[in-house]
């Protein structure tokens, strides 16, 4: 791949990973809707990976927290605050990646990888949020995470997998119907991604591995390197914003792009 076509791959994964506006969808639409190449396998584990190193960095207080109470879940401890937000995080892992080697070993992956389906999804899941953004209460910060809340929104990430869901959409849509403000179901939506994305990019890997070359190791780290720039630029801005500006901006956006592509797909 060219520079500028690593440029954009890039971009384009890390300035919507942590949006709530679908950053597969976006990297699956990009080849059908431009004509141009599918930009592989090593470059969607490459730019998972910058965006994965930019969410750690920006919340690493809490990244810290939480590794440091892993290891004493670990001894089957739950008695510290890290200990704690160690097993919510792993409590809403695990239905995802159950769910993504389902989805993997059966091969119905590529099945859903159509314009069609991201149309619907970014259509209906944006109005879905909507609803949860206005209905949902405003009591708690992520602070107050309870474990059958992580179980929740664990269950609820499962969707994600399809393409045009969007994995922060979809758990902040749940955080926000479970009484959780803004910044609080933003913040606990990209914790939870941390341990997604590491899971997601290891499966991934493995096929990587197998095929790997130079040429494709050098475009991953390029784009690695871009993917987290773009990320980290976007969690800033995101996370900002919230304190005064609500998710209806990524709503309109969504609905918008959806209609787009679903009269694109039908038409």
């Amino acid at each position: 791949m060219t520079l500028f076509q690593l440029f954009v791959v890039a971009a384009l994964q890390g300035l919507t990973e942590f949006l709530p506006v679908s950053s597969s969808g976006h990297l699956v639409l990009l080849p059908a809707l431009t004509g141009g190449p599918d930009q592989g396998l090593a470059i969607d584990v490459a730019v998972h990976v910058g965006t994965l190193f930019a969410v750690v960095l920006y919340f690493w207080t809490d990244v810290k927290t939480a590794l440091l109470g892993t290891t004493r879940l670990m001894r089957g401890r739950v008695d510290t605050q890290g200990a704690f937000l160690a097993l919510c995080l792993a409590v809403a892992t695990v239905p995802v990646v159950i769910a993504g080697a389902v989805i993997k070993l059966a091969g119905l992956d590529e099945m859903l990888r159509s314009v069609a389906v991201i149309g619907w999804t970014m259509l209906g899941f944006g109005i879905v949020l909507y609803w949860a953004d206005k209905s949902g209460g405003t009591e708690r910060t992520a602070s107050d995470w309870r474990l059958r809340d992580a179980v929740a929104m664990g269950l609820a990430q499962m969707l994600a997998l399809i393409p045009g869901t969007s994995r922060s959409g979809i758990t902040i849509t749940a955080a926000r119907k479970l009484g959780y403000e803004r910044e609080g179901a933003a913040k606990l939506s990209m914790l939870m991604s941390i341990p997604t994305i590491a899971a997601s990019g290891l499966l991934l890997g493995v096929d990587v591995v197998q095929e790997a070359n130079w040429a494709v190791a050098r475009d991953g780290m390029i784009a690695a390197v871009f993917a987290f720039f773009a990320a980290l630029l976007a969690l800033i801005l995101m996370m900002r914003l919230l304190r005064s500006v609500s998710f209806t901006p990524y709503v309109i956006y969504r609905v918008i792009l959806g209609i787009v592509l679903l009269f694109y797909a039908y038409a």
